[in-house]
């Protein structure tokens, strides 16, 4: 008996192994077009700048990434894209960045309530 279990081969890993591998570089591919759309949309800022332009520029990315799902969505209805595969790695990536955007604002939220309650 071996350590995978009975009726898992050689075979079978390697057959998952180039599934995750052909699933990442989708990814790739996707976190390549999204920083390529979030970078002509913004500007790269001096190191110097504040909180509120890095906020700025990481909200304008995140709205490119769902753009850019969009815009996948849309050209997999009109039947440009075939590839189902991709149009759901750019749902998901806009879904996680826009959870993740949720999560910052819900953190300074919290911060600035913190700080309120302090002034006494």
């Amino acid at each position: 008996m071996n350590a995978l279990g009975a009726g898992f081969g050689v075979a079978d890993v390697m057959a998952l192994r180039s599934q995750v591998l052909a699933r990442s570089s989708a990814l790739r591919e996707v976190r390549a077009a999204s920083e390529a759309s979030g970078a002509a949309a913004s500007p790269v800022k001096a190191p110097g700048a504040g909180f509120a332009d890095t906020l700025n520029v990481m909200l304008r990315q995140v709205n490119a990434v769902q753009e850019h799902s969009g815009a996948m969505q849309v050209a997999y209805e009109r039947g440009a894209v075939t590839d189902i595969a991709q149009v759901m790695l750019a749902r998901q990536e806009a879904g996680v960045a826009f959870e993740a955007t949720l999560q910052v604002r819900n953190k300074l939220l919290n911060a600035y309530q913190d700080i309120m309650r302090m002034g006494g």
